[in-house]
């Protein structure tokens, strides 16, 4: 419908008379050749999906299976808890709270409802979930900071994006 409204355009112009400039007509149709290119990239995008086995994804599982066997993980959270170490318990509620707003989130809001905006229908979960992940993060690192010291945060967001890119497997 757009084509033929310029081409009405076009000929109500030539009835009375006016011609256009050749570097309007130039840039116009310049436009509308970047606009059909953008369109055709987007539909090919949509099209082609990147497989889920890539470099990246088995690069950091691998990284953090590693870090977590070769740093002790386990036995070094079982010690803080033993400990009670009040940092550790307050960053794994944190961190059960935010997890339990991204499984709200994809499995009850987008899988069961239908919903993929969560912003619009629930502007406070991602902030939430969010704060919570950072509050998670800084209580988790001080918790383990006496185990591995400065290698504790890349020991930790290691795993976390192992997890990530794990999770990403299967979705």
């Amino acid at each position: 419908m757009a084509a033929t409204l310029e081409e009405r355009v076009e000929q109500e112009l030539r009835l009375r008379g006016v011609q256009r400039p050749p570097e309007k007509e130039e840039e116009e149709a310049a436009a509308q050749g970047e606009a059909e290119a953008e369109d055709g990239e987007k539909e090919k995008k949509k099209e082609k999906r990147l497989p889920r086995f890539n470099a990246h994804s088995v690069f950091w599982i691998v990284a953090a299976v590693s870090a977590t066997y070769y740093s002790d993980f386990f036995p070094v959270v079982h010690a803080n808890i033993q400990e009670g170490c009040v940092w550790l318990t307050v960053g794994g509620l944190s961190l059960l709270v935010s997890l339990a707003i991204t499984l709200y989130c994809i499995i009850y809001l987008e899988c069961l409802c239908g919903i993929n905006d969560y912003d619009a229908r629930h502007p406070g979960l991602v902030p939430i979930a969010v704060m919570s992940f950072l509050v998670a993060a800084v209580c988790l690192n001080v918790s383990l900071w006496s185990a591995w010291s400065f290698l504790t945060p890349a020991i930790l967001f290691t795993q976390f994006m192992g997890s990530v890119m794990l999770v990403s497997l299967f979705g």
